[in-house]
């Protein structure tokens, strides 16, 4: 069987950008069971609800949703355990900094397989208000439409 290359994308917590001003993004490996590995290779996985924690000098993803496996048997996994995330001493140090400041959380972006390794990435955010979602909804559509005025104007057509 030939190598897995590039990026595939197995879910993507797109909730936690419009929630989450992001910071700061790392790339953690994640320590899975068999069964895991199967399910995600399906691309069945969860991250709605899911954020990251560091204990004990390591960093834990917690209530990240894989289900388990179809064709599993007894040695299924637990759907919602909590996974160690495998990261540089110096990153994880940079991590537990930062999370010191009040208002910032370690939160699961996306998790994708990158040459046939699984991955998550991780943002640290800091929590919007509901008037700073408002706004960032507005500045997104109105790049749209400047976006779509320039298209407009290049193929010449006028309104």
């Amino acid at each position: 069987m030939a190598k897995e290359r590039g990026r595939k994308i197995i879910a993507q917590n797109r909730k936690a950008r419009h929630d989450y001003s992001i910071e700061v993004t790392y790339e953690a490996g994640m320590v899975l069971v068999g069964t895991e590995v199967k399910s995600l290779r399906a691309g069945r996985a969860s991250l709605v609800d899911g954020f990251a924690m560091v204990e004990d000098g390591e960093i834990w993803l917690h209530n990240v949703h894989i289900p388990e496996y179809n064709e599993g048997s007894w040695t299924n996994h637990m759907p919602t355990r909590r996974r160690k995330l495998l990261l540089n001493r110096n990153e994880i140090n940079k991590i537990t900094v930062k999370l010191k400041e009040s208002g910032l959380t370690l939160i699961p972006l996306s998790m994708y397989f990158l040459d046939g390794r699984a991955k998550v990435e991780l943002g640290i955010g800091r929590g919007r208000k509901n008037y700073d979602k408002r706004h960032a909804i507005a500045e997104k559509d109105a790049k749209r439409e400047a976006s779509k005025a320039i298209g407009r104007r290049a193929k010449g057509i006028t309104d």
